[in-house]
């Protein structure tokens, strides 16, 4: 919560007479600033410590004595992590965390220098998926959402590594990190963690897709039985964190090949799966995902499916049926923010309901229109739409916090 925020809306409480004055002070002194502040700090500071360290220690890798380097590894790594419980157990808890993350940081560069001191040859990224795992029993040892985020990053960096560098897509280590960092954002229900392990998915998917060579639509059989297990989540936003970029996938999906393709049918045989198997997979996970919204009594958000109807297979009016569903999601989201009165979800409409304008805009005028037209045009139409979608939001939301009818 905003301390600034809190500060202004408890003055108006005081004004109302909903809580008094003292009760203001007393929730205020509940939010210090210095106290985040203070808890940041040693997170940035353990950040700039091993980038210091590390570039001073790979700048003159090649003059220090192999088992100076090996001793001078280890010295750093059981220092972070012996510190980072000395100070966890005195109640420094920011400070530890910061220290237990150097160690980390230093074990997996200590994996990587090793490997090149001893001129050791890889063919996988196993150091980098074991990088990976220690991070993850890290996370449930110390329940740390930022030791969570390097441990994603490393999956995901590795994984990219191995398919730029060794043509592979490393098995292990996606089902590794879909099962333990998955499986702790799934008991701990946090938005935060879970949006960025959907990501994380999301590009795994992509990357295996790439790395196969398959026909680009089996991308979405995945990342939309990642959806569908959204569907089965109680907790709406922590299943909406994780359903919101699968369907960001699929949107961007569908502006691209509305402003991209030219009418030929013949050009999208390059991304076309075999529609037997595709659509037959895809009736699956719809069956699955229609069951969880009907056990979450969230039936009507089967509407979010527009955005995966199979019109590639179409043999004409794909780009008009593409931005059309386009259009109809984001008055969807934004009609959901509304009734549900969830400001997110309202200003996430309100984006979308103008890309797609500014999407359809530039489709139908690039073409004919005088580019410098095009661009004075749009930036009017754009401003003008955004000043009456915020106008409209501003007044539900004020209406709502005012108790007024809508």
């Amino acid at each position: 919560m905003s301390r600034k925020w809190l500060e202004r809306e408890g003055l108006r409480w005081v004004d109302e007479n909903i809580v008094t004055r003292d009760q203001y002070d007393r929730i205020l002194s509940l939010y210090q600033d210095k106290k985040h502040a203070i808890g940041v700090l040693p997170i940035l500071g353990s950040i700039l410590l091993g980038l210091g360290v590390l570039s001073f220690v790979a700048a003159n890798w090649q003059e220090i004595p192999q088992l100076v380097r090996l001793l001078l590894i280890m010295a750093l790594m059981i220092a972070s992590y012996a510190g980072g419980e000395l100070f966890r157990r005195k109640g420094h808890e920011k400070l530890g965390l910061a220290l237990t993350a150097l160690g980390y940081v230093t074990f997996g560069a200590g994996i990587v220098l090793t490997g090149q001191m001893f001129h050791l040859v890889a063919y996988d990224i196993r150091a980098f998926v074991v990088w990976g795992t220690a991070g993850i029993l890290l996370t449930y040892l110390y329940h740390s959402r930022f030791i969570y985020l390097l441990s994603l990053a490393v999956f995901t960096a590795a994984q990219l590594y191995s398919s730029m560098e060794y043509y592979q897509f490393s098995y292990i280590g996606f089902a590794i990190m879909a099962a333990g960092l998955g499986y702790y954002a799934w008991v701990r229900r946090n938005t935060l963690l879970t949006w960025c392990f959907s990501l994380s998915y999301v590009l795994h998917a992509l990357i295996f897709v790439l790395n196969k060579d398959w026909k680009f639509l089996w991308f979405f059989i995945p990342v939309m039985a990642l959806y569908t297990l959204g569907d089965w989540y109680k907790d709406r936003v922590t299943g909406y964190a994780l359903q919101s970029v699968p369907l960001a996938a699929a949107y961007l999906f569908g502006a691209v090949t509305v402003l991209g393709w030219d009418n030929h049918p013949s050009d999208l045989d390059a991304i076309r799966a075999n529609p037997y198997y595709y659509l037959a997979s895809l009736v699956v996970l719809f069956a699955l995902s229609l069951a969880g919204k009907w056990r979450n009594k969230q039936i009507t958000s089967a509407m979010e499916w527009v955005l995966l109807a199979p019109f590639l297979y179409l043999p004409s009016g794909i780009s008009v049926l593409y931005l059309l569903a386009l259009f109809f999601f984001s008055m969807y989201v934004l009609w959901r923010g509304y009734t549900e009165e969830w400001r997110f979800k309202i200003n996430f409409g309100t984006v979308l309901f103008l890309c797609t304008t500014m999407i359809a805009y530039g489709k139908l005028t690039w073409d004919f229109m005088d580019k410098s037209l095009f661009f004075i045009i749009g930036g009017v139409l754009l401003l003008v739409l955004s000043w009456f979608l915020n106008r409209r939001n501003k007044r539900f939301l004020d209406e709502v916090k005012g108790g007024k009818p809508l």
